[in-house]
């Protein structure tokens, strides 16, 4: 839908995850996706979002469960955009005592749709990498 501006970018992000699977980490030059290779050698694979609802201007959340725990979050992973209609996976904060800066969220198996028209803004959170994605 050219009229769903969100929508527009949610499909280049999608585009720029999707690249990065294939292509080697440690290929340099011009020709390498935007996300990743980080110093530490992690492929970046994904670019989290939050997304802020029209009607309040807050962040949306949504409930996850993972390894038992449930939890909210307003971290999400863009997985696919078909019209105004965007499907995000729920990314959780690392529970990992000792995260890197590369990995400070994990995917759940929890997915939300949203309509795009009722969200007023995106936020880009800084790139990053999802073992599950």
């Amino acid at each position: 839908n050219e009229n769903c501006c969100l929508a527009n970018i949610l499909n280049i992000i999608v585009t720029i995850q999707n690249r990065s699977e294939k292509f080697d980490c440690m290929t340099e030059g011009c020709d390498r996706p935007y996300l990743g290779p980080t110093p530490t050698t992690v492929c970046f694979n994904t670019r989290p979002i939050t997304l802020f609802r029209c009607a309040d201007g807050e962040e949306w959340t949504f409930p996850y469960t993972l390894n038992g725990t449930t939890g909210t979050s307003s971290v999400l992973r863009i997985e696919n955009v078909e019209g105004c209609c965007a499907t995000c996976r729920i990314l959780a904060p690392n529970p990992d005592t000792t995260p890197t800066p590369d990995t400070p969220y994990v995917g759940t198996d929890s997915f939300v749709t949203i309509n795009l028209n009722c969200v007023g803004a995106l936020r880009c959170l800084a790139d990053t990498f999802i073992s599950c994605a």
